[in-house]
């Protein structure tokens, strides 16, 4: 147990002296129940009762809530757990990541926009803040992913962009801030993802790079965390093939697994060679990336076996429960490592100081101490710096800007805007705002609808040219679970709001979410990416599309794709 007074925990021998007492006290159910983190929508007492007393789950994640439900959740779950439990949230944005009443500070990418380190701090300093103010202890973020691919449906402004050196820097910013806050941080999502252009939640990827492009990029970014003091890493259903052979020689190629079953990436690339000495837990286990290479009786026990700590989430709560008692008592799961996970969980408890919390009755907060808290006045100022330092101009047409009533009176808009998902979803009705916030500053402005006549009897020129002053598009199209692609679908007939008149009407095309939207209208001649859809971002476009504010970001990626006619 002297490992366990080192990096990331620094445990204490009384600190220890509880690890040991508990782990030597725990049934085998109750051992069983300490390695799932199960998820909560909802403060539905009986359910999370149930998790608590009944399946004695290690941790649960919780989906964004108002922070009324947040409290209740946590205090529910906290009164009815013999050991304190770890309360997760996907703080990627800000305290907004469990709390509906706290900050979002901007995307990832927003943040990188800023080109300053400062401002990553800041971000993990509201998701530390605001995440323990209603009782979180543990935070799904940084993310650590590089966005090589501009096809990736999933990464994209979840990512501090496609430079390893910036991305380093922020994810070290980050956990550096979040973990002050007694709020454990998990580099994700290891061995790291936006290479290839396929999404983990539907599909196993993969990271193709060689070992030495590896250690020199993604490998560097999830050292430097380590360094930093990462309490956990959060492993990918994403193959490392390179790593897994050198390794593993004689692994065949159907052999190749994604790290949340690897033996070769999770134990010996990332514990042994890499020297992480904190928890290690999967991505969420009902993805179909984890489904695809064995079948799920064998998938959940292995998952420990290979040398996660934790795992994410159940399918089926009392099945994934049996698979995993089933893979202890064959074997499949040794006593040795099973010891060494629980020790582990156990651990990133002490080290949060939870079983002290849980001794002085301070595990989780009142709904009066968190509203000071969420939200507040320093944090909104930080969401508004940010918004205004990351909007970036990528093409400008010479004159066209700043606009103004009496330069443009009549405005033809035209609204992209992505259905809402279950997770990571496009923030439904940000282009009526914006439309309504160019009305407020004087512009009339028509919604573009389209006209149903194919050949023949489509829109004519006349209807549009000499009629309107300036096009405005916005689009807000953002990455989310379950889709492929994160592409522009044009409407019938024959792309019938694809930009046009650009040679005739001064146009200029907004991105509130996706920054690679050139591709799919490459001539635009002015076209500005803002990488969310917050309040404060759109309040910042208008000023500085009306001149009130200069656009000062930069591009964390490769906004043109890497193609020539892009930049026309």
């Amino acid at each position: 147990m002297q490992h366990l007074k080192q990096k990331p925990f620094y445990l204490t021998d009384e600190d220890i002296s509880w690890v040991e007492q508990t782990l030597a006290s725990m049934t085998p159910d109750e051992k069983v129940g300490q390695l799932f983190c199960m998820i909560g929508r909802s403060s539905d007492e009986e359910y999370l009762s149930d998790l608590a007393k009944t399946y004695n789950a290690g941790g649960l994640m919780c989906r964004p809530m108002a922070a009324e439900d947040i409290v209740k959740t946590v205090r529910t779950l906290q009164q009815n757990s013999k050991i304190p439990m770890l309360i997760a949230a996907n703080l990627e944005k800000g305290g907004s990541g469990i709390a509906n009443e706290g900050t979002t500070v901007g995307s990832v990418m927003q943040v990188a926009a800023t080109n300053d380190i400062e401002m990553a701090y800041k971000l993990g300093t509201v998701c530390g803040r605001e995440g323990a103010a209603v009782g979180c202890n543990w935070s799904f973020a940084p993310i650590i992913d590089i966005d090589y691919n501009f096809r990736n449906p999933i990464t994209n402004t979840r990512t501090f962009g496609s430079e390893p050196d910036r991305v380093r820097q922020m994810g070290v910013q980050y956990l550096k801030a979040v973990q002050k806050y007694g709020v454990a941080a998990s580099i994700k999502h290891f061995p790291g993802d936006g290479l290839d252009e396929r999404d983990q939640h539907l599909v196993e990827s993969i990271n193709p790079l060689s070992c030495e492009e590896w250690d020199a990029t993604y490998g560097a970014i999830y050292k430097a965390c380590i360094e930093e003091g990462a309490m956990t890493v959060m492993v990918g259903h994403i193959l490392q093939p390179a790593y897994s052979r050198k390794l593993n020689p004689n692994l065949k190629d159907e052999e190749l697994l994604p790290a949340s079953l690897s033996y070769e990436l999770t134990t010996k690339l990332l514990k042994e060679r890499m020297g992480f000495n904190g928890l290690v837990v999967t991505d969420a286990s009902t993805m179909a990336g984890m489904m695809i290479s064995m079948p799920r009786a064998q998938a959940v026990p292995h998952a420990i076996a290979a040398g996660c700590d934790m795992f994410l989430f159940t399918r089926s709560l009392e099945e994934d429960f049996k698979y995993m008692k089933q893979g202890i008592e064959n074997g499949v799961i040794t006593q040795e490592r099973l010891h060494d996970a629980l020790t582990k969980i156990l651990a990133l408890k002490a080290a949060l100081k939870l079983h002290k919390k849980q001794a002085d009755g301070t595990l989780f907060p009142s709904l009066d101490e968190a509203m000071r808290v969420l939200g507040n006045e320093e944090h909104r100022a930080w969401s508004v710096e940010c918004a205004d330092r990351a909007v970036t101009i990528v093409k400008e047409e010479k004159g066209v800007l700043p606009i103004h009533p009496d330069k443009y009176k009549k405005v033809l808009f035209y609204d992209i805007e992505s259905e809402a998902g279950i997770a990571y979803s496009a923030r439904v009705g940000a282009a009526d705002q914006f439309m309504n916030l160019l009305q407020a500053e004087g512009f009339d402005v028509d919604r573009f609808e389209t006209n149903p006549g194919f050949e023949g009897m489509m829109t004519p020129q006349s209807n549009i040219v000499g009629k309107y002053d300036l096009i405005v598009y916005l689009a807000n199209m953002v990455t989310k679970s379950n889709q492929t692609v994160v592409r522009i679908e044009w409407k019938q007939p024959m792309g019938a709001n694809v930009p046009v008149y650009m040679s005739s009407i001064p146009t200029i095309f907004i991105s509130v979410e996706n920054p690679y939207h050139l591709l799919d209208a490459p001539r635009v001649r002015t076209y500005i990416n803002a990488y969310n859809s917050n309040d404060n971002v759109l309040h910042a476009l208008i000023d500085k599309l009306m001149g009130r504010s200069e656009f000062k970001g930069i591009s964390p990626v490769d906004p043109f794709c890497g193609m020539w006619d892009t930049r026309l």
